[in-house]
């Protein structure tokens, strides 16, 4: 179990109430973890601006974007992976008979999961599957390959989408139910979820204020165009969102998806992220064996532009946000709204930083991969310095 007994940080809390200051991001929820036990933690700034200020606290929930990749799908992969029912050599195609065409049929589970699958980074499906659900594999499959299975790194959201449809397909089940069936109600997690309930509003963090407006200028400048009319061709709610995005989430596909999807739409609070986070430690995980949680820190793409594990980003990749305080083996993901999640399992360590960078921010949107490492730098000095002080 956790303890959740902590005190924050004064240099972290200096770090992000500048970047707040700055308008970086309105709010900012960090923790960090050792051996089971909450070193840190600590909320600053505003959840919610507009249309009524809300506070954040250390249990804001957070729209975790692109997290949802390997604390879900991930997560998921590698228990069908343990039970033999998910084989990370064998073809897409054996699961998903639409990916049984011309050089897709070279791509495999390992390849998807670790993002060197040659499918594009993102295409807008609402906008390509003429706004048909039903079409979202045969429109992923139809897009082809950006370049040579294998051969490098390029970060997909298409590709796990593909990969949370295999799991559906396999299971029988849709992802938010898989998901509360075989993580959230084991782990009894209560603020994390899919879609969440309006009850939930005001414990929300806010996103972006004039809906959509960011993937908008992405299909106007990819040169994107709608077919019908935005009235009829809209996402789960209709055309366009134009108003603030709160309470359901921020990627459009996977608004268009229903609001759960293989790369995005999982909603957490910091407490229950790290719980999540644990599960990929041999050490603290309740949902996986010692053995499986060794290819998280396996690189599984030697020599290529990336250190890739299974489902994360390896800190040995160069430039990587773990910064030069986190071991090489330590992994860790980012999500678009402004979040992250970094693992040291070696040393049960785990640092979650959550923003909003994405409310009330014209665009376009700050790269904050800077205060990520910095972060990472302040929080393993303070363990260092906790743990002298204790000796």
């Amino acid at each position: 179990m956790i303890s959740n007994s902590s005190t924050p940080d004064e240099q972290i809390d200096a770090l992000l109430a500048g970047r707040i200051a700055a308008g970086d991001f309105p709010s900012a929820v960090y923790l960090v973890a050792e051996r089971g036990r909450v070193r840190f933690s600590g909320a600053l700034g505003d959840a919610v601006r507009e249309p009524a200020r809300h506070v954040a606290s250390v249990e804001t929930i957070y729209d975790l974007a692109s997290l949802t990749k390997p604390l879900v799908t991930g997560l998921l992969s590698a228990r069908r992976f343990e039970r033999g029912e998910l084989e990370l050599e064998r073809a897409v195609s054996a699961y998903l008979p639409e990916f049984a065409r011309g050089a897709l049929a070279g791509v495999t589970v390992r390849h998807l999961l670790t993002h060197t699958s040659g499918l594009p980074a993102w295409r807008p499906l609402r906008i390509s599957t003429g706004n048909r659900r039903e079409r979202v594999l045969e429109t992923i499959a139809a897009a082809g390959l950006e370049y040579e299975t294998g051969t490098r790194v390029v970060y997909s959201d298409l590709g796990f989408i593909a990969l949370g449809l295999l799991l559906e397909r396999i299971c029988g089940a849709g992802l938010d139910e898989l998901a509360a069936r075989e993580i959230f109600r084991p782990l009894k997690l209560e603020r994390t979820f899919f879609n969440p309930e309006r009850a939930f509003l005001t414990e929300l963090a806010a996103c972006e204020l004039a809906g959509n407006a960011y993937e908008r200028g992405m299909c106007e400048a990819g040169g994107y165009v709608e077919t019908g009319g935005h009235a009829e061709t809209g996402g789960a709610g209709g055309a366009w969102r134009e108003e603030l995005i709160w309470g359901e989430v921020h990627d459009g596909n996977a608004y268009f998806l229903g609001g759960a999807a293989g790369h995005a739409g999982l909603f957490s609070n910091a407490r229950e992220t790290l719980r999540l986070a644990e599960q990929f430690i041999a050490a603290r995980t309740e949902l996986l064996t010692p053995e499986t949680c060794t290819l998280f820190r396996t690189d599984l793409t030697p020599n290529l532009n990336e250190a890739r594990s299974f489902a994360w980003q390896l800190a040995a990749t160069t430039d990587s946000t773990a910064g030069g305080a986190l071991p090489p083996d330590s992994f860790g993901h980012l999500g678009f709204t402004g979040t992250s999640c970094w693992v040291d399992a070696a040393r049960e360590r785990v640092f979650i930083l959550l923003t909003n960078r994405t409310h009330t921010r014209t665009l376009p949107f700050v790269n904050i991969n800077g205060v990520r490492r910095k972060f990472h730098t302040l929080a393993v000095a303070a363990l260092e310095r906790d743990g002298d002080e204790a000796t």
